[in-house]
């Protein structure tokens, strides 16, 4: 009897042992659309937290964590607090906007070999919301200010700002808690510096002669926001991994497999998608680093594509018999610069300059054609004499000299050369020729 049920508690651990780890959370509910973190959860205030009771009475049989700290008072109040009606709904809408980039950042921490707690720090620092800023000026799932994104690959330009790129800013977010980490030599301490800066937790731990996060934490010695990030993560994580234990949902998804194809030359994300044929909207929220729906003139620029669009996306790449960029063709005349150019169509000085080699602003010239990108849908610009009205009367002759062009006789007459051009029934790019009588008002 005694060897039966010790044969058959045997095979009970044995099951246990074989049931798959719990996953995170997916929720089907639609992303959050604000553009700005969300505002729960606010940050722990100075006065002591009430821990409920249960809460104190569990606090030894929580499940260990890869870092230190889940059972400390401050980690379990943020369980409580996640796991309340508003933050169960917060943390549902927030795993629905992670669906999409998760499958790729646990791929690369696993790859790295990296606490899998790193998994939820966007969760604390943009509620996975792609073109998050914050009041700072911090950008992206990670968060990375301006002075921050040099060291790892990431650029803002007059087309794009990568740190809303989610491969780049994963992958340099990574590298920067790696460094802190081999610095430091702990990952609370790490993860403290990703909020405050290296050198600010340094300076912090040789004021305090502590190299603690949690007691350095406890003495006050670290800011607010700092203090209760450690918590907040460690909760969201935990919650997170063990959803039902918490009575949330658990909705089994399939992650999206990425794969990045070089664009060498600017392609419209719109054409991309429909010569192509794979989900628009997909394709550019993959790429929210773009400004508009257009990749830079840049050589070195990869989109991002699901695993099973890679080859059609290529294929349409590759084509030579379509275009994959719609401009605006446009004539300059008297009065234009390209700053009012750019203002009108949407671009920047740069991008026009960038589309048409040579071009300056102070080169511009009266006839000269321009390419500029079509990233808003606008009638063509008619420029600053649309409606100005001809002179009344051009009764004079006047007969061309060698060297004199439309521009020059223009003034002589006071008029533009672009009326001078309408009333001869000539194009501003045409060429006079000597002794050419051309239709004039009579000069005063």
């Amino acid at each position: 009897m005694a060897k039966d049920f010790n044969v058959s508690l045997m095979a009970f651990v044995i099951f246990l042992v074989a049931l798959p780890l719990p996953q995170p959370l997916l929720a089907d509910s639609p992303p959050v659309a604000e553009t700005e973190p969300a505002a729960f959860p606010r940050p722990l205030r100075e006065k002591p937290a009430v821990i409920p009771e249960r809460l104190l009475k569990g606090a030894n049989a929580v499940m260990p964590s890869m870092i230190y700290g889940l059972d400390k008072l401050s980690t379990q109040y943020y369980i409580e607090r996640y796991t309340t009606r508003s933050g169960r709904l917060w943390l549902n809408n927030t795993m629905a906007n992670a669906q999409p980039y998760l499958a790729f950042i646990r791929r690369e921490i696993d790859a790295r070999n990296l606490p899998a707690e790193l998994l939820y720090v966007p969760v604390i620092e943009s509620g996975f919301v792609i073109n998050a800023k914050s009041s700072s000026g911090a950008v992206g799932l990670w968060q990375f200010m301006r002075n921050s994104m040099g060291p790892f690959d990431m650029k803002i330009t007059d087309w794009m700002d990568e740190r809303m790129d989610f491969w780049k800013a994963t992958i340099g977010a990574l590298e920067k808690l790696q460094e802190n980490h081999h610095v430091l030599g702990d990952w609370a301490l790490a993860l403290a510096a990703y909020n405050m800066g290296l050198g600010g937790v340094q300076r912090v731990i040789k004021q305090a002669g502590v190299k603690d996060y949690w007691k350095l934490s406890e003495q006050k010695h670290l800011k607010t926001e700092t203090a209760v990030y450690m918590p907040k993560l460690l909760a969201v994580s935990h919650i997170l991994t063990h959803p039902r234990q918490f009575g949330l949902p658990v909705i089994w998804t399939k992650d999206p497999q990425w794969m990045r194809i070089k664009a060498d030359k600017p392609v419209d994300l719109r054409l991309v998608a429909e010569y192509a044929d794979v989900d628009e909207k997909v394709l550019i929220n993959a790429n929210r680093e773009l400004f508009y729906t257009v990749t830079p003139p840049d050589e070195n620029y990869y989109l991002k594509v699901r695993a099973e669009d890679a080859n059609k996306i290529a294929v349409t790449l590759a084509r030579s018999d379509v275009i994959m960029i719609k401009y605006h063709i446009y004539t300059v005349k008297s009065g234009d610069t390209l700053s009012t150019l750019a203002k009108y169509y949407g671009v920047t000085v740069a991008q026009i300059m960038e589309h048409n080699h040579g071009v300056q602003p102070k080169t511009l010239k009266i006839g000269m054609r321009l390419v500029i990108p079509a990233f808003k849908d606008v009638p063509p610009y008619q420029g600053v004499i649309a409606n100005e009205p001809l002179p009344a009367a051009f009764t004079g002759v006047h007969v061309v000299r060698q060297g004199e062009t439309l521009w020059s006789i223009a003034r002589i007459y006071g008029i533009r050369p672009e009326t001078l051009a309408i009333i001869n029934n000539m194009d501003l790019q045409d060429t006079l020729s000597i002794g050419r009588a051309l239709k004039a008002p009579i000069k005063e």
